[in-house]
């Protein structure tokens, strides 16, 4: 998958380059879009939704400090 959002982004550079900007534009769009896919299939988890396991937040309870 990587190398599509990869293969996406030097295509919209090479076209780029040589002046094709509009073509440019819609090649940089797919990029993202890949991405965002490519996101999203990594942090779906079938039994528990979409989640991020490396940002847990909690509420710690501090000793003789206000809760």
């Amino acid at each position: 998958m990587m190398l599509l959002i990869f293969g996406a982004l030097l295509v919209a550079m090479v076209l780029a380059w040589f002046g094709f900007g509009r073509v440019a534009d819609l090649a940089i769009l797919a990029c993202l879009l890949l991405a965002i896919g490519e996101f999203l299939w990594l942090i779906h988890n079938p039994q528990h939704g979409f989640r991020m396991p490396w940002i847990q937040v909690h509420h710690i309870a501090v000793p003789g400090g206000d809760s």
